[in-house]
């Protein structure tokens, strides 16, 4: 069982600035959903973070929703969270696939979002992924999404030395010798 698999878990990055995250979770098994917020909150919480809670009808919609936020906010990462259980049709394929593939699309943009969406073969499985004091998948995704940006922030920062400097940056005024009197 993959609960009792031995599995390396990275120390939680530290911010020298706060960071917010949007968590899009699917409550379409709520119970499922209630166990995978309380782990990524408290996740969130212990890195000093902060959070927002938006709902999405179904997995299929969770990266929609981090597209439209990341158009429309100032997040600087996101939390997937939901949970598909498999079926009788094959509507469980696509949904995990897309779902899964929209995220991953989303994250070779540049976001940094943690997975914490489900795709178990029945409900016992979810429960033990999802329970905080168990597999604690959420705190999971959580820690993804906060170690990815932590690494955004890290080479966001360093400056390559080429290209144009920023406007103002480039001149320097007569017996300016650092660039602080820009005009």
């Amino acid at each position: 069982m993959a609960s009792a698999e031995e599995h390396t878990i990275l120390p939680r990055p530290d911010f020298d600035e706060p960071v917010k995250l949007l968590i899009v979770v699917s409550p379409y098994y709520s119970d499922i959903a209630n166990g995978l917020l309380t782990g990524a909150k408290a996740e969130i919480e212990a890195a000093g973070g902060s959070y927002e809670v938006v709902e999405m009808p179904g997995a299929l919609e969770i990266p929609t929703a981090i597209g439209i936020s990341d158009r429309h906010s100032n997040f600087d990462g996101y939390v997937a969270l939901g949970c598909v259980i498999r079926g009788e049709t094959t509507h469980y394929e696509t949904v995990c696939n897309d779902s899964s593939r929209a995220l991953q699309l989303l994250g070779l943009q540049g976001l940094c979002i943690g997975n914490g969406i489900l795709t178990v073969e029945n409900k016992k499985q979810a429960e033990v992924r999802a329970d905080p004091e168990g597999q604690n998948k959420g705190g999971g995704a959580a820690a993804a999404a906060l170690h990815l940006i932590a690494l955004a922030r890290k080479w966001g920062r360093q400056s390559k030395g080429i290209g144009f400097k920023p406007f103002g940056q480039d001149t320097l005024m007569a017996g300016d010798t650092d660039g602080s009197n820009i005009a």
